[in-house]
């Protein structure tokens, strides 16, 4: 019997610590969630679909277990196997080559319930580079603390790459780049490390890319960093511009029409354009107050694709409005205000990485996907934090919602 009352004077000591607005916030976003599945399949003809709902529910059950857990484990544990993770969830991906399922392979059955190796992959790698920035007793000037991130992070980027999932491979960067700026990397540094980026997306017009070397080659001039450092920006930007044009003429018709339909929609409206379209009828008609609840055309007719998960904030902009649609990035808000501000708060540095990177991964992916329901990113699957459906995502940012939880409950730790 000691065991049971231990446990339980456990779990009320942690609910008395629980930050009433951050998992408030999160609770609130996952009922919306699950609102919007059941809305957004109720009606389909096959009887699988109509109980996505229920499935979300048990995930959250799962979830708030992974919470509890999250949230209740010392921090200590988790720098001590941060690198373990990595390995394991390194492990799992390549896997994926021969274990996965899908229609792309990104799934690992585990009988009744599938794994998604990617989303506990963006975990192991926020547990590996907190640790690395932890531990750097340097600032992050110079090429080899931004070239030891780059052989943490290359490696499960190309794995998640292969599968292909552009989305979640972008995660990883994103998430490298916020960790980085917290380390107190000046913006010079975070510029030089994303420059070859602006190269490829402007070596589609020799004349923008000409000028932005010329910017380039000044900033390097007035700042004069290592000539190594300088060598290896200039030279990355210049195999970027060149190799660009050339990967272009490489791609897979449906990869460049991606990327054309997110410049211009209208150019394939009834192939490639046809969800961005959709969804921005879908938005649009729902004007401030909405039609109601299980009242939205686009989506009742299914005129919206992958409403459920993709495009499930495309279903609140129609059914709830304008003002349903402001309540969710409300929600949001609170919660990454509430996270960044744990940051802020511990003294720890582990403790400090881990909160403001699981911040700037729910933050990223909120962009993205709210971005991509109205047409100002292109498509990448990449699923609304807490509200679309899918078991992996659900648990994951819930174990991200526990971990600042912890770091607030012991935010005097050093």
């Amino acid at each position: 019997m000691a065991v049971p009352s231990l446990l339980k004077q456990k779990l009320q000591k942690l609910a008395r610590d629980l930050d009433p607005i951050l998992v408030g916030s999160a609770l609130a976003l996952t009922a919306i969630g699950v609102l919007l599945i059941y809305s957004a399949q109720h009606d389909m003809p096959d009887p699988k679909d109509r109980i996505l709902w229920s499935r979300q529910l048990m995930w959250w059950v799962v979830a708030m277990v992974c919470f509890v857990l999250s949230a209740w484990l010392p921090l200590r544990m988790h720098e001590v196997f941060a690198y373990v993770y990595l390995g394991a969830v390194a492990l799992l991906l390549m896997a994926l080559l021969w274990l996965g399922v899908g229609t792309s392979g990104q799934w690992i059955s585990l009988g009744p319930a599938y794994l998604q190796p990617s989303e506990p992959a963006k975990l192991a790698l926020l547990f590996a580079l907190s640790r690395y920035l932890a531990y750097l007793n340097r600032p992050i000037i110079g090429w080899k603390p931004l070239f030891q991130l780059g052989l943490l992070v290359a490696p499960i980027w190309f794995l998640v790459i292969k599968q292909p999932d552009l989305g979640t491979s972008l995660v990883f960067w994103a998430l490298t780049l916020v960790l980085v700026f917290w380390a107190g990397a000046p913006p010079l540094s975070l510029f030089l490390l994303i420059s070859p980026l602006i190269s490829l997306v402007l070596a589609f017009n020799w004349i923008a890319w000409i000028i932005y070397l010329a910017v380039l080659l000044a900033a390097l001039f007035i700042s004069r960093p290592r000539l190594i450092m300088s060598v290896g920006v200039v030279a990355a930007n210049v195999l970027f511009g060149i190799v660009t044009p050339l990967a272009w003429n490489k791609f897979m018709p449906y990869q460049k029409m991606r990327i054309l339909v997110f410049l211009d929609p209208g150019s394939d409206p009834r192939g490639s354009g046809y969800q961005i379209i959709q969804s921005k009828v879908a938005i649009g008609s729902g004007g401030f107050w909405g039609k109601g609840f299980l009242h939205g055309t686009q989506t009742a007719l299914n005129f919206l694709p992958e409403k459920h998960t993709d495009f499930i904030y495309s279903v609140g902009g129609e059914e709830l409005g304008f003002w349903g649609g402001m309540l969710i990035l409300i929600l949001f808000g609170l919660f990454l205000w509430r996270a960044i501000d744990t940051g802020y708060l511990a003294r720890n540095r582990f403790a400090r990485f881990l909160v403001v990177g699981g911040a700037g991964i729910t933050a990223f992916q909120l962009l993205v996907n709210v971005g991509m329901t109205l047409g100002l990113m292109p498509v990448t699957g990449l699923p609304l934090p807490f509200v679309s459906y899918g078991g992996s995502s659900l648990c994951l940012f819930w174990v991200l919602t526990g971990l600042t939880v912890n770091v607030r409950r012991r935010w005097q730790d050093y």
